[in-house]
């Protein structure tokens, strides 16, 4: 019997996913030096501006008009969970809160970097900027940013966001019978039984995965070439999606069969109770895995705002014409945090965090 229920094929972003995921995308821009002000040193023209997810030269503007990234949106009853890969994100919000968080320029490739994970539950409005702050070289930048349901008890919590800072991040150093090793970043969700030296990261307190019946699982995976790994089986009513992004090929079955061939980048949905055996081709392939216990509730989206009713959605937007969700308390819809790199929280309550 085969452990893969489903395959697709990874085009454009969002990725598929299932539910208690609502949204997976994946970016990776390869920017051009900054200028003084952080944006792209190189011109804009031919850019659909405000909107530039073309791709032109290997880099995108997304929304923004000056540097890239989102400017300030707002967003109702759903969670972000953005995972840095490379570069840096400049994050602030309509509760005052402000943060600069990625990898450091400079820092040896790694798994993942640092994590944020926004709960926008009752209404929050949040920029995402990505400054550019190498004025000689390019700006790589490579995240994923997936969005995470809230039940319908749920749906109307306080915002809150939290750090996950890169060096908090467990990450499992798993040798294979050949002494290949791989690694799997823990950014929510225990790995069987394997134990680790740092604590997994507690989720937002009203998120579906503090729940302990949720049984949400976020992690990343890098592979060397032809590294086995075994992924433990999920628990009771889950299901998992595995997202192969980077490699050539990848064979994906139960634990002493012959298993499936992936060869191309592709989102499979694997029967979450068996445990898995990856089987990596002749180059390095790298995996997110998402997977949780369904909320099976019903689900009402129209761009930012994610409710269980037409009625409620209709309600988010007279709530947010009427309050702006605490009003927006920065001078521009864009706000970038300098130019120095380090990476920092500045919470709503004034609570400050540094890391070096």
């Amino acid at each position: 019997m085969s452990v893969i229920l489903q395959a697709q094929a990874l085009g454009n972003p969002p990725w598929p996913t299932l539910d208690p995921f609502l949204f997976c995308a994946y970016h990776d821009d390869l920017y051009p030096r900054g200028k003084a002000d952080l944006t792209p040193d190189a011109s804009l023209a031919g850019r659909q501006m405000g909107s530039d997810f073309a791709g032109v030269d290997g880099w995108r503007m997304y929304h923004g008009e000056t540097v890239p990234g989102f400017p300030s949106h707002p967003h109702r009853g759903f969670e972000t969970v953005t995972i840095v890969r490379k570069g840096l994100i400049d994050h602030s919000d309509s509760l005052g809160a402000t943060a600069r968080f990625g990898v450091a320029p400079g820092t040896p490739p790694t798994t993942a970097g640092d994590v944020q994970w926004l709960t926008a539950g009752r209404g929050i409005v949040h920029a995402e900027m990505f400054p550019l702050l190498n004025s000689a070289d390019r700006n790589p930048l490579e995240l994923f940013q997936i969005w995470l349901n809230l039940p319908a008890s749920h749906k109307m919590a306080a915002p809150y966001f939290t750090m996950f800072w890169a060096d908090t991040i467990p990450r499992l150093q798993l040798t294979d019978r050949l002494g290949l090793q791989s690694e799997v970043a823990l950014i929510a969700g225990a790995f069987g039984s394997q134990a680790s030296d740092k604590t997994i990261p507690t989720p937002p307190p009203d998120s579906w995965a503090a729940q302990a019946q949720a049984d949400v699982a976020i992690w990343t995976i890098r592979m060397p070439p032809h590294a086995v790994l075994s992924l433990p089986g999920a628990g009771p009513g889950s299901r998992r999606m595995l997202y192969f992004f980077k490699g050539q090929h990848v064979t994906v079955g139960a634990e002493g069969s012959e298993g499936q061939k992936a060869a191309q980048h592709c989102a499979l949905e694997l029967r979450a109770q068996n445990a898995v055996t990856l089987t990596n081709g002749p180059t390095e392939s790298e995996f997110l895995l998402l997977q949780g216990r369904p909320i099976a509730e019903p689900v009402a989206q129209y761009g930012p705002f994610v409710m269980n009713t037409q009625a409620e959605i209709h309600q988010a937007f007279a709530d947010y014409r009427r309050t702006q969700f605490g009003g927006w308390p920065f001078a521009a819809p864009d706000p970038v945090h300098g130019h120095e790199p380090r990476r920092f929280a500045r919470h709503a309550d004034g609570r400050l965090e540094t890391v070096a």
